[in-house]
């Protein structure tokens, strides 16, 4: 038997009775197909409603999932679960966009409500309000909010743009990131230089004298390295002159900053 995928690892690292909450948060009929699909770096996966199994390229047709309603479970429930498990487990809160993504669509398809992401915003700004508390208490459990939240970001879109109620709030945290106490430590810089590779250029496209501004304090951290790892400078750098290339690597950045990154 194979490792199982990340989607597989999605949903199996809840608990039996989460996982059947979540699994009946997911469902909304479909007259043509009962699954909910999505792209992956991988390529395309399939969610069969039912049994919420993954299957690449593989598309079930005949799920009967009428008699499951995502209105019949506590959506504000399934959204604080999310959250707090996306605050303890990082490699779950780089990719709990998408299944908040997909939990938004079956109840709108389902119910035209919006109580899950109502609940989920609530809950994302509770924790906001009290970053810096978090930080102090649980430097793992701040650097999984903030790949959490830009995780968000990325996925929630109103009339296919991204939410402006998550702009700001997402360049707070990343301004957190790039101070001083914040550069000294390899998984902030880690952070901040992925979320930046992730949502850097929507949020510029948003605001950009705020990214001009960041980027003034990344330079600040890089030029003054007190307290700077090696690592630490060459993510900087790197991500430095990936802005400047317009949010793009080439090929000869790739393999410079990829290779020092590897020895």
């Amino acid at each position: 038997m194979g490792e199982p995928s990340r989607e597989e690892y999605k949903i199996q690292s809840f608990d039996a009775e989460t996982q059947q909450l979540l699994k009946t948060a997911l469902k909304a009929p479909s007259l043509e197909c009962t699954a909910v699909c999505f792209e992956t770096e991988d390529g395309e996966y399939s969610i069969c409603q039912r049994s919420y199994s993954y299957s690449p390229g593989l598309m079930p047709s005949c799920c009967n999932t009428r008699d499951r309603n995502p209105g019949a479970v506590d959506l504000e429930k399934v959204a604080n679960v999310i959250v707090d498990h996306s605050l303890q487990d990082c490699v779950f809160s780089k990719e709990a966009g998408r299944m908040c993504y997909a939990i938004i669509q079956a109840e709108s398809k389902q119910a035209g409500q919006s109580v899950f992401r109502r609940g989920l915003l609530n809950r994302l700004q509770q924790e906001y309000q009290a970053r810096e508390q978090l930080r102090a208490r649980s430097l793992q459990g701040w650097v999984c909010y903030v790949t959490f939240i830009c995780n968000i970001f990325d996925y929630l879109r109103v009339n296919n743009m991204p939410m402006m109620a998550l702009v700001n709030p997402v360049y707070d945290c990343l301004f957190r990131l790039a101070q001083p106490d914040s550069l000294s430590k390899e998984e902030e810089v880690d952070c901040l230089v992925l979320q930046l590779h992730r949502v850097g250029e929507q949020l510029e496209k948003m605001n950009g004298q705020r990214m001009d501004e960041l980027f003034v304090l990344i330079r600040d951290g890089f030029l003054l390295p007190t307290g700077l790892s090696s690592l630490a400078q060459l993510l900087l750098l790197e991500i430095i002159e990936f802005r400047a290339a317009g949010w793009k690597t080439t090929p000869a950045a790739h393999k410079y900053y990829y290779s020092e990154v590897s020895d």
